[in-house]
């Protein structure tokens, strides 16, 4: 049996892990602020490969780049690479410190503002960019060359998937296990998917706002990509592939992948190891091209809790269109640090909820995580928990009543969790998912809540409110929503509503 089978890994990890009121308040963890990890991964004897400063706009509308664009195609050329890179994790803002220092602000969300996603291009014909593999430094906006030569090959063996060497090029994202766990220590395992999955939300809608095909590819090979890329999966493992563009013909074979040895600097003077992210990882990894494709082929549907006829809160017919263009939502968003406490339109949470859930192409099946809302201030729904019915895009009354405290106890006693006017709560099967999938069954339940959350973020942005992902109390959040949660386990949580630090927004 192969390590991804061997589910109890990724149930005891979730366990280990797990937030309670008595693991937070008896933590004695400090943040050691001399070791804190450098927020750029750098390469010193590599070239920079300056990436073009006078970027294509990013004007499409929101809400139709969410839903995939109008389906145009283009030529991938090296500015429309720009474009798609910095508007997935490039920098958009920088913040200068009183006493020295900058702090860096990304196109997507990360946890703590540590940004451990690292992002990487295997490009085979990109006009204007040599054929080869590439790191991209978001610091000075520039690629570096890792490899020479066209490995779009090598990624499609990799993901059992022969599409992947017809498309212009290719993105992998990837997980700097350190970078995050200065802060979370084991428990970033979780993060770097939270946040992977927000830099895809900004990656597919940038790529069909653009013009470019893209889909998720989450069953591969990980030592061949991970060795591609020439990354040391004990300390930074490759996540999602994404591949981006037009079919076209197939790539020749690849040159023979020879191990890399370009030297890094280190993320800082001191790492502390995890073995628990380290371990979590390799027990989810696949290990041949045959267990990618049979791994993709498992039909087994998860389990669900829904009743059959629930009642139903209908939700206002969702707006089509937010007035306003990805890029400038991009480069609006930010993570509010203090809510208002003031109500948002039901129109506006039904926008956010339909955007943020609707399908997106990749290798997989979606819907593996539960979306329950406490409302709190949406004028037209009664203050109560819910549960999101994605298929009738509906709410089910859970709990009425002013639920502001509660949710503030559920996100870690953090004060967001409550001043919201909605906060969004992530529940999984994990059992019928690790059923399904194995281990890697909890890299898709973390990153599709993490997708599903920055679409989230993007939606609020959209329409000039704000949002904020949370921790919680793990168990605390199941029995919260129990019964209707019984049996499933806490994955994420996403807070919206009108941030105090801005403005009341124009009207529709």
């Amino acid at each position: 049996m192969s390590l991804n089978r061997q589910i109890e890994s990724a149930r005891a990890y979730h366990a280990e892990t797990a937030h309670s009121p008595r693991s937070v308040r008896t933590d004695g963890h400090v943040l050691e602020w001399e070791i804190k990890p450098a927020p750029f991964k750098i390469y010193p004897d590599l070239d920079a490969l300056s990436l073009p400063q006078d970027l294509p706009p990013l004007d499409l509308d929101t809400f139709e780049a969410l839903a995939g664009g109008a389906g145009l195609s283009r030529a991938l050329d090296l500015d429309h690479l720009a474009a798609l890179l910095f508007f997935s994790a490039g920098v958009t803002k920088r913040k200068s410190h009183p006493g020295g220092g900058e702090l860096h602000f990304r196109a997507a969300p990360s946890t703590g503002a540590l940004y451990q996603t690292e992002v990487y291009v295997v490009a085979g014909a990109v006009e204007g960019l040599p054929p080869g593999v590439y790191h991209f430094c978001p610091g000075d906006f520039a690629l570096r060359r890792l490899r020479a030569g066209d490995f779009r090959g090598a990624v499609a063996v990799a993901a059992a998937d022969d599409r992947a060497g017809r498309v212009p090029a290719t993105l992998v994202l990837s997980g700097l296990h350190w970078r995050n766990a200065w802060k979370y220590r084991a428990r970033a395992y979780r993060h770097l998917f939270w946040d992977a999955g927000a830099m895809l939300a900004n990656a597919l809608s940038a790529a069909a706002g653009l013009g470019y095909p893209a889909w998720t590819v989450t069953g591969f090979v990980d030592s061949e990509v991970n060795g591609l890329l020439g990354l040391d999966p004990g300390k930074e493992g490759a996540l999602v592939v994404v591949p981006i563009g037009a079919e076209g013909q197939s790539a020749a074979p690849p040159p023979v992948v020879v191990p890399l040895q370009h030297p890094v600097v280190p993320l800082s003077s001191s790492e502390v190891d995890y073995p628990a992210i380290r371990e979590a990882y390799a027990h989810s990894s696949l290990d041949s091209e045959a267990e990618v494709m049979e791994w993709r082929e498992q039909t087994v549907l998860p389990r669900s809790a829904d009743s059959l006829e629930p009642p139903r809160v209908w939700l206002p017919t969702p707006l089509a269109a937010a007035g306003r263009g990805l890029g400038e939502t991009i480069v609006a968003r930010g993570s509010t640090r203090e809510f208002s406490g003031a109500a948002i339109s039901a129109e506006a949470l039904s926008t956010a909820l339909y955007h943020a859930t609707r399908p997106w192409p990749g290798d997989v099946p979606q819907g593996l995580v539960s979306l329950y809302v406490n409302v709190h201030a949406v004028e037209g729904i009664t203050p109560g928990g819910y549960v999101y019915r994605r298929q009738d895009h509906a709410l089910e009354p859970l709990k009425a009543g002013d639920l502001r405290r509660d949710s503030a106890f559920l996100c870690l006693e953090q004060p967001l969790g409550g001043s919201s006017s909605a906060t969004v709560f992530f529940l999984a099967d994990l059992g019928g998912v690790l059923e399904r999938f194995g281990n890697r069954g909890y890299r898709l339940a973390n990153l599709e809540a993490g997708l599903v959350g920055g679409r989230l973020y993007l939606g609020a942005y959209a329409q000039r409110f704000g949002a904020t992902g949370l921790t919680f109390y793990d168990d605390a959040v199941v029995a919260f929503f129990s019964p209707h949660a019984a049996g499933k386990d806490a994955i994420f949580v996403t807070a919206l509503g009108r941030s105090a630090a801005l403005p009341a927004p124009r009207a529709f």
